[in-house]
């Protein structure tokens, strides 16, 4: 039987962008604000592009479906613009001090996005029509 001998390299665990408090703290305000900036978009209709799937056509900003070309699609561009703050949003609370950023309740990625569902099913009403 031989007896294996750790290595003095593996010794030191390394370091990960996930056990670092800056990232923890940008994922944190990224995950809450790009549910609250999508209800926003979405409940105001400020899509950043809007796709005409017709006639594979993009046009910047709300645009409104045109005769005879089908429906258009804000959906992409709500996602867009949603991703594109909250990551501007988790960037500047990154930059904040670490006392700050770990007063940040963890709870609250889930239960915004969770209060946020009564206002998106509200949004989808038009649908519901009889």
């Amino acid at each position: 039987m031989s007896t294996a001998t750790a290595s003095p390299s593996a010794a030191a665990p390394k370091a990960s962008l996930a056990a670092s408090t800056r990232f923890g703290t940008f994922a944190l305000v990224f995950g809450i604000s790009v549910a609250i900036l999508y209800v926003i978009c979405d409940m105001s209709a400020l899509p950043m592009f809007t796709y005409h799937p017709g006639t594979d056509r993009l046009e910047w900003g709300y645009a409104p479906a045109r005769r005879d070309e089908g429906p258009a699609m804000y959906w992409y561009g709500w996602i867009a613009a949603s991703i594109l703050g909250g990551f501007v949003l988790g960037l500047a609370a990154a930059m904040l001090p670490e006392k700050i950023g770990r007063r940040i309740p963890l709870a609250l990625s889930w239960i915004v996005p969770i209060a946020l569902l009564p206002v998106l099913i509200y949004s989808l009403k038009f649908y519901w029509r009889w």
